[in-house]
């Protein structure tokens, strides 16, 4: 069967997107392909005849709401029996899941995984006529999926893919068994990619990777560049104004790095680096690569090269074998190093990982327990470091209308903190100067005060 006979649809589809911004990319590239087969958008699930559902596999807890979503979908495929609804993304890449998804949802008509994107108009025909699943998750490891047409949902930003997979294996992670291994683009062709972005408005890209540090390491010779000669080759592009990129790991994340981004006008002060666990010994049953004193040199040393830069990161609380004493290392981490913002999770075993196999697990309630104590602080910690914007101006990059809140704008600084104002939609897509008026742990209030000439907005370092 050929792959472009199931062309020319007149029908709509639907993506609903779970996970990182690597599966926010992957949706973009799934919504270019229906885009091109003739398919149209729309937001009612009502409406819709082809559904996919991108997902993510990383937690428990997404798994759950993904199988609660995917069983939710079929009352709207019993009024309407031609839809079509897929699977896609991490989760069908996961041992086991394919006897999940038929005990919980036999509805489903395809399933894929992240290397196969480029098959979904085979895979929608074969569905189509299939009374059965069609199911798909084997792909060539070395197949990037690089050429496939984009339908980009942010205007004046955009995410670019560096590297795919992961080599890692963290005992906790399932990603090098969903996504496979590192997979660097060639450099030209990611700057070829940013370079067509610019010339059609985009302003600010972020970098993506499940390690973008690694960046480089798999090319051959005759390509080979790493992670900071990536980022100045895109820092000479004429017309990008800022250059955010995720994620890192400590590990691989050099003082040399910092250096060199140092060097550079585009390039944010934030950086995300997931720390998991304060504890040594917890770090090592985790296969992270670091110590609890080598994460805080290099935090140091990055405080001491931009004193204004923010810093954010992960962590697990709760890890197999994990002592009071290990989550008290952990909190104490956090008061010293004083993040920015944390995104913190309970651990949950997963398919296929190391970890799933520890004994000693910890309870749950004692997780719960440990992550509020967790949260609760790094509150307190976000509130006093916005604090310091209080009536401060601050550079923006206005993307658009809140969600939450349609009458607001948003927009995000250097250092990627978000912001909200009133203001005039025709600033969307422009850099502007703001003045806080209110600071809350995760986002900050303020107002307009004039918009930035685009000759300093590159070399606005504040914010």
């Amino acid at each position: 069967m050929q792959e472009d006979q199931f062309t020319n649809s007149k029908g709509k589809y639907l993506i609903k997107t779970y996970g990182c911004q690597m599966n926010e990319h992957d949706s973009e590239v799934l919504a270019g392909i229906l885009q091109d087969m003739g398919y149209a958008k729309t937001e009612k699930m009502a409406e819709a005849d082809v559904v996919l559902v991108n997902t993510c596999c990383v937690r428990e807890s997404a798994e759950r709401r993904i199988l609660g979503e995917l069983g939710r979908l079929k009352q709207y495929q019993d009024r309407r029996p031609d839809m079509l609804i897929g699977v896609c993304g991490c989760l069908p890449m996961q041992e086991g899941s394919r006897d999940r998804i038929r005990q919980r949802a036999s509805h489903v008509d395809l399933a894929f995984g992240t290397g196969n994107l480029h098959r979904l108009p085979y895979l929608l025909q074969k569905a189509k006529n299939s009374e059965e699943t069609v199911w798909e998750t084997q792909a060539e490891e070395d197949t990037l999926p690089s050429a496939l047409p984009r339908l980009r949902t942010e205007g004046v930003r955009a995410w670019v893919p560096i590297i795919y997979g992961c080599d890692n294996y963290c005992a906790y992670c399932t990603v090098p068994h969903v996504r496979g291994r590192e997979r660097s683009r060639p450099p030209r062709e990611i700057r070829r990619e940013v370079e067509k972005l610019v010339s059609e408005g985009v302003r600010q890209v972020t970098l993506l990777g499940q390690n973008v540090n690694s960046y480089g390491k798999d090319l051959k010779e005759h390509q080979s560049m790493d992670f900071g000669q990536l980022l100045r080759s895109l820092d000479e592009i004429d017309g990008l104004i800022w250059i955010h990129y995720t994620t890192s790991h400590p590990r691989d994340f050099s003082h040399q790095l910092v250096d060199t981004i140092a060097g550079l006008d585009k390039v944010g002060e934030h950086f995300h680096l997931p720390v998991q666990s304060g504890s040594d010994r917890i770090l090592r049953m985790m296969n992270r690569g670091y110590s609890r004193d080598e994460y805080l040199d290099l935090v140091q040393y990055i405080g001491r090269v931009f004193p204004d830069a923010s810093i954010t990161t992960d962590v697990i609380v709760g890890f197999p074998g994990e002592t009071e004493e290990d989550f008290l290392q952990t909190y104490e981490l956090f008061r010293r190093v004083r993040f920015d913002g944390a995104f913190s999770f309970m651990y949950s075993p997963r398919p296929q990982t190391a970890a799933a196999e520890f004994s000693d697990q910890v309870p749950q309630d004692v997780k719960q327990e440990r992550l509020q104590r967790l949260n609760e602080l790094q509150q307190e910690i976000s509130l006093e470091r916005n604090g310091v914007l209080q009536d401060q101006v601050v550079t923006v990059l206005v993307e658009g209308p809140s969600k939450r809140n349609g009458s607001v704008l948003k927009g995000r600084t250097r250092t990627n903190k978000l912001v909200l104002f009133e203001e005039d939609e025709r600033l969307v897509g422009r850099f502007v100067r703001v003045k806080i008026t209110e600071v809350q742990p995760f986002q900050l209030f303020g107002s307009a005060v004039g918009e930035v000439k685009p000759a300093a907005q590159s070399a606005c370092k504040n914010g």
